[in-house]
């Protein structure tokens, strides 16, 4: 399967269509609204609670845009909705309340977020949530395993592996040196088979992303822009901008 056309057709609000300081925020309900008047593909993130359910989240923690402290899976569901985002009345939304509230009015990208532990619990609940739901959806992750399982779990849509040049950011530290050598380089990619790459605009142009590209047919997006040189960049080598900070 290659990537479908419509991957790549419209720009991708990440996060959806935010703006924090007009108390739009990343992942929540008026942020998609904002990107679906917009006609733009809405990216967004899915972490696992402590009872199986895909909740629409970035963080593995909460604080930084809610109230209260702690891991997300060390919370079920229905505590987690309860959970009050700072500056705003919006709840955190589960994949099937987000799926019902867009409606496949646009496309959707949806990244797993991932411990790095093998855990395959995010991509079954996923697969039996959008069972039911019509509208484009592409899905994609930083952790291969979580794309392998996507591959094995939901093999009718269109998967793509999130990938950077180094890794160097303080938040890979905790990983294994394994795990982050196969990260490096899309070195994982006969055992993931993306459709796509979404690859940090900042490192384009780089070697693995082209190969994927102009020899084994992927589509490949640029990610966060936020800056005219960074959309250059994007224009210049990727088929697509994630973006956020601005409206095209």
């Amino acid at each position: 399967m290659r990537a479908p056309d419509w991957l790549t057709a419209r720009p991708v609000a990440h996060r959806g269509l935010h703006h924090a300081a007009r108390g739009v925020i990343e992942n929540m309900p008026a942020a998609f609204d904002a990107a679906i008047a917009g006609g733009f593909t809405i990216e967004t993130d899915l972490q696992l609670s402590a009872d199986g359910e895909a909740m629409v989240h970035h963080d593995h923690s909460l604080g930084r845009l809610t109230e209260g402290e702690g891991l997300l899976r060390a919370r079920t569901a229905v505590e987690l909705k309860q959970v009050a985002f700072k500056a705003t009345p919006e709840r955190m939304m589960t994949l099937g309340e987000f799926c019902d509230h867009v409606g496949g009015r646009v496309p959707l990208l949806i990244e797993f977020k991932s411990h790095f532990d093998g855990d395959r619990t995010l991509a079954h609940r996923v697969a039996k949530v959008l069972a039911g739901y019509r509208g484009p959806v592409a899905l994609m992750s930083f952790d291969p395993d979580q794309v392998v399982a996507i591959r094995d779990i939901l093999p009718d849509h269109p998967r793509g592996i999130t990938a950077e040049r180094h890794y160097r950011d303080p938040e890979w530290a905790p990983l294994p040196p394994h795990a982050r050598r196969d990260m490096i380089g899309l070195r994982h990619g006969f055992r993931t088979q993306p459709h796509f790459v979404a690859y940090r605009v900042d490192d384009l142009p780089a070697p693995p992303p082209w190969i994927a590209r102009h020899i084994f047919g992927c589509a490949l997006l640029g990610w966060t822009v936020r800056t005219p040189e960074q959309r250059a960049r994007a224009a210049r080598y990727a088929d697509q901008m994630i973006f956020e900070g601005f409206v095209p």
